[in-house]
């Protein structure tokens, strides 16, 4: 079959959403299905499957940033696509979210007349949901079938939007992780990647870095509103190297030459994909034990988890990671059979299914 995927968020930013869609197009397309991933681009586009909308405008969200693309000249470029592509079946991301996706349900039954699957990511609660909730009711219900990435997904917009979703893991490719080459180090390393906000805990990791010996190094990746700050708070600690945005096989890289792979988030995380990535690169995990986290994870058997926002639980349990070899042995084996549950190859193989109902019921 021929499949268009759709991404509101820009594609060649690093996300969580747009790591899935890349992930599962290219899961597609080795199982034989023609696959198409639409989405905005601020820059060249990420892969040779990918149809540039346009840029995108960074937009308050779920307590975080959003790159999504709401103008008309990405909405005209939407249904061009649409129309040349004559895709058999649509795969929406985030559906609701103003954009390309938005776009093509409100094209639908009219310029475009493809079957839809949505899929939900976020949790915690969307205050746009609650002021235009019948407008975006009456999108939801112009999908043939809709799909949550969690329990905790699926109550958000089961709660706002009414309908039934099927939840539905998100996946990890396990072959890339395993083929990164490990990043030298030239010591303890512990690595942080994810955007510079309050609500993924860098500040709780910084602060536990006081708590860690002297030859402890700490790699933070991204960036975002909280950088300088936090840069300021750490300033002349040379333990400490900020790397900015890095493309995602460095990311990958960075994680296996890790000692330490370590996801302090807060809260206002649906899915724990990042630890995935950690267990399917053969790192130990260190992360905070909240429900998006523990839900793909048992603590202290494929990874360790500690109390949120506890710098000093979270630097012992880095320490107790690197000083004991087979407690890192374990994690790593563990770790590496739960990550396998996860790959992206079943995650393909699962929606390959939801397609084929979706078609047959059309």
């Amino acid at each position: 079959m021929k499949i268009g995927v759709i991404c509101p968020y820009s594609l060649t930013l690093p996300g969580g959403v747009q790591g899935q869609v890349l992930g599962l197009a290219r899961k597609l397309r080795l199982a034989g299905h023609p696959t198409r991933v639409l989405g905005p681009c601020d820059g060249p586009p990420p892969d040779s499957g990918v149809t540039p909308l346009g840029n995108s405008l960074p937009t308050a969200a779920n307590g975080s940033m959003a790159p999504i693309a709401p103008d008309v000249p990405c909405a005209l470029r939407t249904i061009r696509a649409l129309n040349d592509e004559d895709f058999d079946i649509l795969h929406l991301h985030e559906p609701l979210a103003p954009g390309p996706t938005v776009t093509a349900l409100f094209m639908s039954g009219s310029v475009v007349r493809t079957p839809m699957v949505g899929t939900f990511h976020a949790a915690g609660g969307s205050l746009a949901y609650k002021v235009l909730n019948r407008p975006v009711t009456r999108l939801r219900q112009r999908m043939d079938l809709t799909v949550a990435v969690s329990e905790d997904a699926a109550a958000m917009a089961g709660d706002a939007l009414g309908g039934e979703y099927e939840v539905l893991f998100n996946g990890v490719e396990v072959d890339r992780c395993q083929a990164a080459v490990p990043w030298p180090t030239t010591g303890p390393t512990v690595f942080f990647v994810g955007r510079h906000e309050p609500r993924k805990g860098l500040d709780v990791l910084l602060e536990a870095m006081n708590h860690l010996p002297s030859d402890v190094r700490l790699w933070v990746a991204s960036d975002g509103p909280e950088t300088e700050r936090l840069k300021a708070l750490v300033a002349g600690d040379h333990r400490i190297e900020w790397l900015g945005r890095i493309s995602e096989e460095e990311k990958l890289s960075r994680i296996r030459g890790a000692d330490v792979f370590c996801a302090p988030s807060l809260r206002g995380e649906s899915f724990g994909i990042v630890l995935l990535e950690g267990m399917a690169c053969g790192t130990p995990v260190v992360a905070s034990d909240i429900p998006g986290y523990h839900r793909v994870t048992q603590g202290g058997i494929d990874a360790m988890l500690v109390p949120p926002g506890d710098s000093v639980e979270l630097a012992g349990a880095i320490a107790k990671v690197m000083a004991n070899p087979d407690l890192v042995s374990s994690l790593v084996e563990n770790g590496s059979s739960r990550a396998d549950e996860f790959s992206m190859r079943r995650l393909a193989d699962c929606y390959l299914d939801i397609y084929r109902r979706v078609l047959d019921a059309a």
